[in-house]
């Protein structure tokens, strides 16, 4: 009698463990199909995002804003830099000021790196280094400058020329001079353009040769730490291009730098000795350059074509991302924080996705000067003539 009681407890146990794992299934079965409908209505709302072209925009909040004629803007550390030719300021999106400089500069550049940035006189010999907080130091060159840019510690390079000799000078944060070095255009060509690595311990110099009726651009990559300091002037390495000019070089990266010629998109890679990575021909004529830290793109003329230009982007790597034509004459062109392509004209905008896709499109009533991302979604910070506006797409 006990053993047949067992027997129907023990079937009884394994009926009910038979539901339970039916019941757990069943609900496993409910929860993969909620998921997979909330994968296809989130894939759809995506879709619809990406393809959606705006045309409107609702002001969230607007501040007034005086400017002085010539007025630039560039966006330091998630708020605004207003500069010009008389001084400038740093501000919040709400027109808060957080520091100003005083100079009187006929030519006022901007090199911007992480926390740091240095607004020079070009043909000057004024340098102010500047940080989130104020005024960092001050240099004044004994030549005329050509070109600065600053690491994300302080770290300043300048590049200066007089009587056909380049000079370029590096200095520390608080404008205190560290080492100075030649460059002869009768040896080795006329400086075209410097850059420096994000840590400051590299320097980038492409220099262009006109000797004996020949073009030749060639750009030497130096190492100021512990690899550099073995090698004379510490050189680390060179590449040579036979009629070729190469005007523009930066480090993209602390160590990835890119070449941009007349003929030849060049991407090196090293984070002591660089070495040539990607090599990508062009056969446009070049228009625009602009880049971040993830991509470079190109704007090219398109002569003869409906569409007057066409843009190509390309990642680190030196695979293409993006092409598109492009109809609307612009003035500015960069990327926004989120990765989108924001082309200005003067009262006119664009703004598209990394995949050519147009996002906005917009004629104004007055200049428009800056647009920053606030991120994700559908909201923007418009610089316009006398205002800052945040803005929602809509």
């Amino acid at each position: 009698m006990e053993e047949k009681i067992y027997k129907m407890a023990e079937r009884n146990m394994e009926e009910l463990e038979e539901k339970i794992r039916g019941h757990r299934l069943k609900i496993l079965k409910i929860a993969l199909i909620i998921l997979l409908a909330f994968l296809l209505v989130s894939a759809g709302l995506y879709m619809v995002y990406e393809s959606k072209v705006y045309s409107q925009y609702q002001v969230l909040g607007s501040i007034e804003r005086e400017d002085s004629p010539g007025t630039h803007f560039q966006e330091f550390n998630g708020n605004i830099l207003k500069y010009s030719n008389d001084g400038a300021f740093y501000m919040d999106s709400g027109n808060r000021l957080i520091w100003n400089q005083t100079y009187e500069m006929q030519a006022p550049m901007v090199d911007i790196c992480e926390g740091y940035l240095v607004i020079s006189d070009q043909g000057g010999k004024q340098i102010y280094i500047m940080d989130t907080e104020g005024t960092s130091g001050q240099i004044k060159t004994n030549r005329p400058i050509q070109q600065v840019h600053v690491a994300n510690q302080g770290t300043v390079a300048v590049l200066m020329g007089e009587n056909g000799t380049g000079y370029i000078q590096l200095y520390d944060k608080a404008g205190t001079f560290l080492a100075e070095g030649e460059l002869h255009t009768k040896n080795n060509g006329y400086p075209l353009d410097i850059a420096i690595s994000n840590d400051g311990k590299k320097l980038a110099v492409t220099m262009l040769d006109l000797n004996e009726g020949t073009v030749k651009t060639t750009i030497t990559f130096y190492n100021f730490g512990s690899v550099g300091q073995n090698e004379i002037d510490n050189i680390v390495s060179t590449y040579s291009y036979n009629d070729m000019v190469i005007p523009k070089v930066e480090f993209l990266t602390n160590d990835t730098i890119v070449g941009i010629g007349d003929s030849v998109l060049m991407i090196y890679e090293g984070s002591q000795k660089p070495e040539v990575k990607k090599e990508i021909k062009i056969k446009k004529e070049i228009r625009s350059v602009f880049y971040n830290e993830m991509y470079v793109g190109l704007v090219f003329n398109n002569e003869g074509q409906e569409q007057p230009y066409s843009i190509e982007v390309y990642n680190l790597k030196g695979k293409q991302v993006c092409a598109m034509e492009l109809s609307m004459e612009y003035e500015r062109i960069e990327f926004l924080k989120n990765n989108e392509i924001c082309i200005l004209g003067d009262q006119e905008c664009g703004i598209y996705t990394l995949k050519g896709k147009k996002r906005f499109q917009y004629n104004f009533q007055k200049d428009i000067h800056k647009i920053l991302s606030k991120g994700s979604g559908r909201k923007y910070i418009f610089l316009m003539s006398g205002s800052t506006e945040t803005v929602r797409l809509k």
